[in-house]
């Protein structure tokens, strides 16, 4: 639907052409998401609670994870509840919803990689300076963390959301794409997008940059720590303790760099839609798995609910 303005089309809705347009492809890929989107819910939804629940969870690193479940989850559901739509039903999207679709996405992709940094100094500070931890790492310095890295993705949401506000829409209204990301929604304007070209590429960049920035520079001194260490046992120690972050970050950090700090010149959508299955879909799914797989604390925990359980059916049989 399109109105007229000014003798110029303005664009009511968009057309999301979704993952592929072939209709074979439509059911299979139904399911496949749908087992994704449940495996994503319950894995967040649990972690979650597995934090809350068990008492020695009840640590800055948890904390932090715990947030990173909360975050995923409402990341995944900003994107699969549409797709899953889509390819069912109407593609339609409205302008608003797009638009709202596009602001929280940027919410949860800047906020996750806030997260994952202040994550990354979290190890640092505990491998190489374990006596500091608990002054370092106290529970005021953590809330601030959390919070302001949920402050940091509301700032960079609304610098690109309202860039987008400003530029019209005149047709034609299909994205390539299936949610409402930044560089589709520039392709398809009818203004200048010189402005908001330069916003994504510095205001992404310069986050994406520094925030894995202070993840690398955060592992080096965590290598070079963990070299000094004599023991073998606490080197493999060590090494367990972030081999799950460095799993999530690299997970995270490689599709969104591909995507995200690349001027529109360069950018492929094809590429971008494999790309972003990886960080919204996937990802989700897979960082609840990888802390739980491979971290002790939390596998203990889950066996002690699994008891509980079995405690309580007994009891009521």
């Amino acid at each position: 639907m399109q109105y007229t303005i000014r003798n110029h089309s303005v664009v009511t809705h968009f057309i999301l052409l979704g993952l592929t347009d072939r209709p074979e492809m439509q059911v299979p890929l139904f399911v496949v998401f749908l087992v994704v989107y449940i495996f994503t819910v319950v894995g967040n939804l649990g972690m979650i609670a597995l934090v809350w629940i068990d008492p020695q969870l009840h640590t800055p690193m948890y904390f932090f994870l715990s947030n990173l479940s909360v975050v995923d989850l409402c990341y995944s559901s900003v994107f699969a509840p549409r797709m899953l739509l889509n390819l069912v039903e109407s593609k339609t999207i409205s302008y608003s919803a797009c638009i709202f679709q596009h602001f929280s996405f940027v919410v949860f992709v800047t906020t996750e990689g806030f997260l994952l940094a202040a994550m990354a100094y979290d190890r640092y500070v505990a491998i190489c300076n374990p006596l500091l931890y608990t002054v370092v790492m106290s529970r005021r310095v953590c809330i601030q963390l959390v919070v302001g890295s949920y402050i940091g993705g509301l700032i960079n949401s609304l610098t690109h959301t309202c860039g987008l506000l400003r530029l019209s829409f005149c047709g034609p209204n299909v994205i390539n794409h299936y949610f409402c990301d930044t560089n589709p929604l520039l392709k398809l304007t009818c203004s200048n997008d010189h402005i908001n070209e330069i916003l994504l590429v510095t205001f992404s960049g310069v986050i994406a940059m520094s925030t894995l920035l202070i993840v690398v520079i955060s592992y080096m001194y965590i290598l070079f720590s963990i070299l000094r260490i004599h023991s073998t046992e606490g080197k493999c120690k060590a090494f367990s303790t972030c081999a799950s972050h460095l799993t999530a970050v690299t997970m995270f950090y490689g599709p969104v760099s591909l995507s995200h700090i690349q001027p529109s010149s360069s950018y492929s959508l094809e590429q971008e839609k494999v790309s972003a299955v990886f960080y919204t879909l996937i990802v989700p799914m897979m960082n609840p798995l990888i802390y739980s797989m491979r971290n002790k604390e939390v596998k203990d925990t889950f066996k002690k609910m699994i008891q509980w359980r079995k405690c309580f059916q007994l009891m009521c049989l």
